[in-house]
């Protein structure tokens, strides 16, 4: 074997070893865990903290790869087409991608995205709740369903299944909503 054989394998070992470590280094969050906090700033400018709807809303937070890309916009489309449903089982919609917050603007203004999208560029939040690339490489579609508690009640992730991550969600809200409706006060924990 050459020398430069020999390199070319060492190389790639380094690469697999260093991919899989980022990969398992990411904690997966499940049903059952509090969400983590986070506390940054939206496509419009506001600050907006997960706190901020504990104890009032459900909390839909979808992470997709990229603005404008086909899947992900037809993923952000269903959220759109389907948003008056999630607002009226009582819960905010957020979007979560690695793009800039002027991607963002013209995604929302483009397609007419009622909800807030936040712009991960350092990709922190990804790794806050777990969200692995496919591959190594391309971000992934995680969503994840929050209750009033800032509890994880659902979460689905599946890179060409757009529409599934938008029914899975609603029919959680709509679930959650039965059981503790919008405005009662009651927390989940005392039923």
């Amino acid at each position: 074997m050459t020398t430069s054989r020999k390199v070319t394998i060492a190389v790639a070992a380094v690469a697999v070893t260093g991919l899989t470590l980022m990969i398992l280094g990411s904690k997966t969050l499940h049903v059952g865990q509090p969400a983590p906090e986070f506390d940054t700033q939206t496509h419009t400018g506001q600050r907006v903290r997960l706190s901020d709807y504990r104890g009032r809303q459900a909390v839909v937070v979808f992470f997709y790869p990229k603005d404008g890309t086909a899947v992900c916009t037809r993923e952000a489309c269903a959220f759109r087409d389907a948003y008056e449903d999630f607002a009226a089982a009582g819960a905010v919609v957020i979007g979560i991608s690695g793009d800039t917050v002027e991607s963002h603007q013209q995604f929302v203004g483009t397609h007419q995205l009622p909800f807030l999208l936040i712009a991960d560029t350092d990709g922190s939040l990804r790794r806050q709740f777990g969200v692995r690339p496919l591959l190594g490489l391309v971000p992934g579609r995680v969503t994840f369903v929050i209750d009033r508690d800032g509890i994880i009640q659902h979460t689905f992730s599946g890179m060409l299944q757009s529409d599934r991550h938008v029914q899975e969600a609603l029919a959680v809200v709509r679930r959650l909503a039965a059981e503790h409706p919008p405005g009662s006060g009651i927390p989940a924990d005392q039923h």
